[in-house]
């Protein structure tokens, strides 16, 4: 792939523009702020001016700005004291000396028994996702009737997917355009998703870091059961590139590195199966996916991303979809999508998606 790949273009009052610095390995959808712009070389829909713009800014500026708690908003609860299903931070609980813990709704494999139906995005910021628009007590039962449908001849299980580590367009002190939100945030919504049975899955998006590190600062949460990973791969930048104007990668070393020591916390702490989700929108995020391992104690998710028309988005599934190597996980898009997929219509996708979310 060319160092200075081709620009994006758009529409912009009957006129083409274009944004230096974006890449464009092959035709299909393209993502930015985690929404998905186009790529013209698949003959699919310019995404006008504004929109672009809107998008990329609310990625790119204050995304770690913590919106004002509306004053009906209960207060986070306190971190919770340590027990079987939720071990005390940096406690290390051998499985032999307690029974294994299991997932919010019972049992200790998350498929086939369940369909996992998510919001995505990120605290107090509407912009990034359709979860960070509202408090997670006001969003819950949102996201409960949003899920129902999908149940199909499972159970359905609902989780938050909370952006954790937001791409920055800055350095930043240490450099690594990256930056996590408060702890503080984290916690409200693993303590709330506890108390209501829900799965809350934290998302990387490490900028010129590594996605290893990262982890390992949440480890507080994720020796919780109810508590997985995914790694956003558009968001890795490789030397020299600045997220929003090159579209990220990772390789499948370092995603082996995440995977294993997420399996090392599960055998350790005795905890059930764990979600561990690979966003993917192009074959150039995840160069050499083939290599990457599966992990006991892990359901690894590849979790095919990008909005459009149904063709387009189609075209996306058919190509990149790996059911024999992968759970597969599938986005839906409540303002971008054209002629937005129904619950009955992803259920008739071969093979359905056992992860569904929105933003």
């Amino acid at each position: 792939m060319p160092d200075t790949p081709p620009a994006l273009s758009w529409a912009d009052g009957g006129r083409t523009r274009s944004l230096p610095g974006t890449d464009a390995d092959m035709p299909g959808l393209r993502q930015y702020g985690g929404r998905c712009l186009a790529a013209e070389e698949a003959d699919v829909r310019a995404a006008p001016l504004p929109l672009f713009a809107a998008l990329l800014g609310a990625a790119l500026a204050g995304c770690t700005a913590e919106a004002p708690r509306p004053a009906a908003s209960p207060p986070a609860a306190s971190p919770p004291a340590a027990s079987a299903a939720s071990p005390a931070a940096g406690a290390v609980t051998s499985p032999t000396a307690r029974a294994r813990a299991e997932l919010p709704q019972g049992g200790v494999k998350i498929f086939p028994a369940y369909r996992v139906v998510a919001y995505y995005g990120t605290a107090g910021n509407g912009a990034l996702g359709v979860l960070g628009e509202d408090h997670p007590d006001r969003m819950l039962p949102k996201l409960r009737a949003a899920a129902k449908p999908f149940a199909g001849d499972r159970k359905v299980q609902v989780a938050y997917e909370l952006i954790a580590t937001v791409a920055q367009a800055g350095p930043g002190a240490d450099g690594d355009y990256s930056r996590m939100i408060p702890l503080s945030r984290v916690q409200q919504y693993v303590d709330q998703a506890r108390r209501h049975k829900v799965l809350v899955i934290l998302d990387l998006q490490p900028g010129r870091g590594d996605f290893l590190p990262q982890a390992r600062q949440l480890e507080r949460f994720l020796i919780q059961p109810h508590v997985g990973l995914a790694l956003d791969p558009e968001w890795r930048m490789p030397a020299g590139k600045v997220p929003g104007r090159t579209i990220g990668r990772v390789g499948a070393a370092e995603v082996n590195r995440v995977s294993d020591y997420l399996a090392g916390l599960v055998a350790r702490h005795g905890l059930p199966e764990k979600l561990f989700v690979l966003h993917q929108f192009r074959a150039s995020m995840l160069p050499d996916i083939g290599r990457v391992e599966k992990r006991r104690g892990l359901a690894l998710v590849q979790h095919v991303d990008g909005f459009g028309t149904r063709a387009e988005k189609d075209a996306t599934w058919r190509r990149l979809r790996r059911p024999r190597q992968f759970h597969l996980g599938y986005k839906l898009f409540y303002d971008e999508d054209v002629k937005r997929y129904r619950a009955a219509d992803v259920l008739r996708f071969k093979p359905a998606p056992e992860l569904v979310s929105f933003q």
